[in-house]
């Protein structure tokens, strides 16, 4: 396996995502076909730390765009989430569906072993489980495993919950009331953690309109909770009290904002905004965003106390309710001030990371 510098990476310093980040890694197994790259943007707080994510990448500036906005975001995330980790993510270059292979995993698994605890992997988007412990026999410094003595397993539910309680925050300080009842909800992404938000939001009495481009699943999560079907591009004209955005990142951009119908948007999906300037054209739209990087912190927090060595699932519960008693001081501070919340958290994010390396 070699691990090289990427030909986007040539002008790394000036792509509009790089951040000060400290190392960012290319990894290619030309045996199990694995194209990896490994950003560590900050190690301030600690070890980074931060999902792997499998996607199809149109191409390697798309891959590299990702890598750089995600380990940023698990920087921000962590620094809200009051863990001692720093920010990192892993992307892995392929079809989730078909491209997956032990022997890939195994390569990762080493080139995650190869950067000595700078850097530690769990599940995200496209990976499971399965994928993590192969890549587990590899290295040391991998996390969110279902069996030995810290093991925390899938920390899909844990993100969940904290995005569900986060949507009673964010819906206390849009309605009045936090009571979900009878409110619409429409939900974008309904796989390993929009499908337990769904969940949660059935038992609450609300009404659900979801959207998936797996159709399998769609129809599983429709079933169960009593939700109406919507075809992926139109959810987001579905006049609804939330929009809840728990898929892919950048969803929020010129096209889609103007038609939303929404007093609140509140999800689980990385980077939903496609650049800063939407946090303020929420904002002047009168809908209440719930910055992403707070409210899905849930999963990492369950990743930590595993990585910490002590898992405990009422200290992972315990920081959950934490990191949303941190959101509902976001939203204050952005309704007070007249701020998006997006630069409200992001500067609460960047003093809390000032802060730290003060101290050391």
């Amino acid at each position: 396996m070699s691990a090289v510098v990427a030909e986007e990476a040539l002008n790394m310093f000036d792509h509009p995502s790089f951040d000060k980040h400290e190392e960012v890694h290319q990894f290619h197994d030309a045996a199990s076909g694995l194209r990896c790259l490994i950003a560590i943007h900050s190690t301030i707080l600690g070890p980074s730390a931060g999902g792997t994510r499998m996607w199809n990448y149109a191409s390697g500036a798309d891959m590299l765009t990702d890598a750089l906005r995600l380990s940023r975001g698990m920087s921000y995330k962590n620094a809200m989430a009051g863990i001692p980790f720093g920010g990192g993510k892993a992307v892995i270059w392929g079809d989730s569906r078909r491209d997956k292979s032990e022997a890939m995993f195994e390569a990762f698994g080493r080139a995650v072993e190869s950067l000595q605890g700078r850097y530690f992997t769990a599940e995200d988007v496209g990976i499971e489980i399965e994928d993590i412990e192969i890549a587990a026999r590899e290295t040391r410094y991998a996390a969110g495993l279902a069996n030995g003595a810290s093991a925390g397993g899938d920390p899909s539910p844990l993100t969940a919950r904290g995005i569900y309680l986060g949507i009673r925050e964010a819906a206390l300080r849009a309605f009045g009331t936090d009571d979900l009842s009878g409110r619409t909800i429409a939900v974008q992404g309904v796989g390993s953690v929009g499908g337990h938000v769904c969940q949660h939001l059935a038992k609450a009495g609300a009404r659900l309109f979801v959207s998936d481009v797996d159709a399998a699943t769609l129809t599983e999560v429709a079933k169960r909770d009593g939700a109406t079907i919507i075809a992926p591009d139109d959810i987001y004209d579905v006049e609804a009290d939330i929009f809840s955005p728990n898929a892919l990142g950048a969803i929020l951009n010129g096209s889609t904002l103007p038609r939303l119908k929404v007093k609140v948007v509140a999800g689980g999906a990385n980077n939903q905004l496609s650049t800063p300037e939407m946090g303020r054209r929420l904002r002047d739209a009168g809908i209440l965003y719930a910055p992403d990087y707070v409210i899905n912190g849930g999963g990492i927090i369950n990743v930590a106390a595993e990585i910490l060595g002590s898992y405990s699932l009422d200290w992972v519960n315990g920081k959950i309710d934490e990191m949303v008693a941190t959101l509902g001081r976001v939203m204050d501070e952005a309704l007070s001030s007249g701020l998006p919340t997006s630069d409200v958290a992001d500067a609460m994010a960047r003093e809390r990371l000032a802060a730290a390396a003060q101290a050391t």
